[in-house]
């Protein structure tokens, strides 16, 4: 991968928006994971076998 830096008076100040997308999807899955992680140490927002059947009406 090719990286450039736009600049404007020889400091960065244009983001490449690939980049940038890439970037907040990171972080948005990163967050994700450790919501994740902070229910299974916590045991919140686990389901019974019976809630699932019943969620999923069978």
């Amino acid at each position: 991968m090719i990286q450039f830096f736009l600049t404007k008076n020889g400091r960065s100040k244009y983001a490449v928006v690939e980049e940038y997308e890439k970037n907040q999807a990171t972080i948005k899955l990163l967050s994700k994971l450790m919501e994740a992680e902070e229910a299974i140490k916590t045991g919140n927002e686990w389901l019974t076998e019976e809630q699932v059947e019943d969620d999923l009406g069978v």
